[in-house]
């Protein structure tokens, strides 16, 4: 299994953390993981993405042409990286971000409503875990006690209290995940 995935938004939106702990919890399950972030003065609420690889054999480069999927958050990610979806691959993309749909057929589309679910559970900083329950609910590249076991790994001690509300938010992702209704 290799899944070659980009993940783009708004810097803030929690782009970069979610590939980072995506990439942890794979390596904390043994595979052979890349992670490789892009972004440059505009960071904070200009356009940032990453690339992250999770494969159960060595990567021979972090740098990708193509993806199998994408993780857009903003309208600017989905016109940049549409076209770059390998055939048959997959989209997710939030609904609040994004305006104008995606539109093409030979990829796997699935709309994820993760800034409104956010707001409503007063929980805004899980943004982006609710988004990446619904990449692990499409694509289960790791386990969700992965994705734990990498949280606490990676947050300051101080912040572990927060651990089952991220949690709360990786399952709530997977819940409201949907397809694309047909065009």
């Amino acid at each position: 299994m290799t899944q070659e995935i980009i993940i783009s938004g708004f810097g803030g939106q929690g782009v970069l953390s979610m590939g980072k702990i995506l990439a942890y919890a794979g390596l904390m399950e043994g595979k052979e993981v890349s992670w490789m972030p892009a972004y440059g003065p505009e960071q904070r609420g200009g356009t940032a993405n990453v690339t992250v690889i999770v494969s159960d054999n060595p990567i021979s480069s972090p740098i990708l042409s193509e993806y199998d999927t994408a993780i857009l958050l903003n309208q600017p990610s989905l016109e940049k990286f549409e076209s770059k979806i390998k055939p048959g691959g997959t989209i997710i993309y939030d609904s609040f971000g994004i305006i104008k749909k995606p539109t093409r057929t030979d990829i796997n589309i699935y709309c994820i409503d993760a800034m409104n679910t956010a707001a409503e559970l007063k929980m805004m900083k899980t943004f982006n875990m609710i988004v990446l329950g619904g990449l692990l609910k499409i694509h289960p590249i790791v386990q969700l006690e992965g994705v734990m076991k990498a949280l606490k790994k990676t947050l300051p001690e101080r912040h572990w209290h927060l651990l089952p509300t991220n949690e709360q938010a990786i399952l709530k992702g997977m819940e409201i995940i949907k397809p694309q209704d047909k065009q």
